[in-house]
């Protein structure tokens, strides 16, 4: 019985500890100009913990956008960031690391070959961690509505 408590709360624990890290995601489009689109890929981070830049040093798991072909759609230049910043020496990985706290929003150009309605769909693996702890690399799929 003693057993079956203590492994209860080890896995309570677990999963109110995932919840509390959770990276909310949200996923819309912007028309900027005829046959134009931004791509909005925007992450809420938990307080206390932090995402890594696509451009972060080596160590750590960056932020990567994996986009699926779709013949009516070409990328127009590569993923923006867009959120403040925090670049450090990191002891740990010994090397600059860059990263995000609170929100961040990835912007992605989209140009339609045709006037058509279409989706854009792919993914985006990312890594969060706080002082202490990182957590796995995480991967969430997307489908954005043009």
């Amino acid at each position: 019985m003693k057993q079956l408590l203590i492994l209860a709360l080890v896995l309570t624990t677990g999963v109110s500890f995932a919840q509390k890290t959770k990276v909310n995601w949200k996923f819309s489009s912007k028309k900027i100009a005829e046959g134009k689109y931004e791509l909005h890929m925007t992450a809420t981070v938990p307080e206390g913990w932090h995402l890594y830049s696509q451009f972060t040093g080596e160590g750590p798991v960056a932020t990567a956008f994996k986009f699926n072909k779709n013949a009516l759609v070409t990328l127009d230049g590569k993923v923006k960031e867009v959120g403040k910043l925090t670049t450090i020496n990191d002891a740990i990985w010994k090397n600059k690391q860059k990263f995000f706290s609170g929100n961040v929003d990835f912007v992605q150009v989209v140009k339609l070959k045709s006037k058509i309605k279409t989706n854009v769909s792919g993914e985006v693996e990312f890594m969060i961690c706080d002082d202490k702890n990182c957590l796995p690399p995480t991967t969430s799929k997307f489908n954005i509505t043009l």
